[in-house]
């Protein structure tokens, strides 16, 4: 089950969520499709962030380095897919220089979070996921009620649900705190995504209570402010037969 889209169009071009789309792809296709597996290790030892040297010095660009890293092609689309749903609208709240550093900010609270249960930890690690969560929390601060379409997959099943963000994306933190706890050891940095979120949602409440705090919230039932989009299946252009 993942999200598709939403039902909140943003008001501005997001200029910076497609540049950190278009940046994260072509690093991607520049490293990973002709790499062998010893040089993508090294890749990501090198440009990932490594929990017990993270405070080093030489070591301070990783901090970057790593939201632009991926370890394969599924976890570069859905990284992609969630930034393209979730962050036209974050920027259009916060401006294009505003939406950019609240991105690195929650990418680098993230790398933290993952880091602070095992300090000493020399996994690297790499992803845009981190960021993308501070992201998530920030949407689900300021629109928590707002409508998001869900692809939900059961073997040859497949049905797309419409339900709110905060059922969406609590879910989500859910079970990234869970996974974090159950299966520490299984190569997803699920702490790190918890981390990001928390740290969205921190980052975001300045701008939240600007807005009117609890009355932004009562003003508008937890939906944007706008009118949501509506979306409808095009029409098959085979004629329909009835039945004799």
């Amino acid at each position: 089950m993942f999200p598709i889209r939403d039902h909140n169009p943003s008001g501005r071009v997001p200029f910076v969520t497609f540049a950190l789309i278009a940046v994260n792809v072509v690093t991607f296709l520049a490293y990973y499709p002709a790499a062998s597996e010893l040089w993508l290790a090294r890749f990501y030892y090198t440009w990932g962030v490594i929990p017990a040297d993270m405070w080093a010095f030489d070591s301070a660009a990783t901090w970057i380095s790593h939201m632009f890293i991926h370890a394969g092609w599924m976890h570069l689309a859905g990284n992609m897919l969630f930034l393209w749903i979730f962050g036209d609208n974050l920027e259009s709240e916060m401006g294009h220089a505003g939406f950019l550093l609240f991105y690195l900010l929650a990418g680098a609270a993230a790398a933290i979070g993952q880091a602070l249960p095992d300090p000493g930890s020399a996994v690297p690690m790499v992803g845009a996921s981190g960021a993308i969560a501070g992201v998530m929390g920030g949407y689900l601060l300021l629109y928590p009620r707002a409508q998001v379409d869900v692809l939900l997959i059961v073997v040859i099943f497949f049905r797309v649900f419409t339900l709110p963000a905060w059922l969406v994306l609590g879910l989500w933190f859910a079970i990234q705190i869970f996974s974090g706890v159950a299966v520490p050891g299984d190569g997803v940095a699920y702490l790190a995504h918890a981390g990001g979120f928390v740290a969205g949602l921190i980052l975001t409440l300045p701008l939240w209570l600007r807005r009117g705090g609890r009355r932004f919230w009562q003003e508008n039932a937890g939906h944007p402010p706008h009118p949501g989009a509506e979306y409808s299946l095009s029409q098959s252009r085979i004629p329909r037969v009835g039945r004799r």
